[in-house]
């Protein structure tokens, strides 16, 4: 083998779903794309973004609704520049508990998963395979346009699809909200 495969063979093999750790803002480490249960959603958040705040309720009533069916929630925060403290309370602020936090400073678990925007949802399985990527559900109709009734629930209808063993029927959908910078793009503090 020469050199050129071999390195191609160990970028392959950094890219398998075991490859990637973030540590919460306590320090523990995280394995976003190892579900210990059937799957992880990865809410990808900013403290700034009204969109994402905005969502704060119902990412929590969704963590609770499928945490006893094996579904792990974390919070991965799109704010390159925010300090541990300032996630800290953000979290109090807007009454996350017992979520793991933590920060995508260099942006590339947000870039291994596509996520684009915040508030966005991925859903990955126990493979390691994403299965839901997306908005949460219909509540904007555009940026700044909400709705009066949600009319379309994605992700929960994702997640009870795979609670169950079935199918996801829409694996992902558009979401509104803020826009995440690429990694390629930032300035690292």
């Amino acid at each position: 083998m020469t050199i050129g495969p071999l390195r191609l063979w160990l970028g392959a093999l950094a890219l398998t779903a075991g490859s990637l750790q973030i540590r919460t803002i306590d320090g523990a480490v995280l394995r976003p794309l190892e579900p210990a249960g059937i799957a992880n959603v990865l809410f990808f958040v900013a403290t700034d973004c009204l969109v994402s705040n905005s969502y704060a309720p119902e990412i929590q009533r969704l963590c609770g609704a499928f945490a006893s069916r094996g579904v792990g929630s974390q919070l991965i925060y799109e704010d390159p520049g925010v300090s541990e403290s300032a996630v800290g309370k953000h979290l109090a602020e807007y009454r996350y508990q017992a979520m793991p936090a933590a920060i995508d400073r260099d942006g590339s678990l947000a870039a291994r998963v596509r996520a684009t925007i915040t508030p966005q949802a991925v859903v990955v399985d126990r493979r390691g395979e994403i299965r839901y990527r997306g908005r949460i559900d219909n509540f904007y109709a555009a940026l700044g346009r909400p709705r009066q009734v949600v009319t379309a629930h994605d992700l929960e209808d994702a997640l009870t699809a795979l609670a169950g063993g079935k199918p996801v029927a829409h694996s992902e959908t558009d979401p509104i909200g803020c826009y995440i910078v690429p990694a390629n793009l930032r300035r690292n503090p």
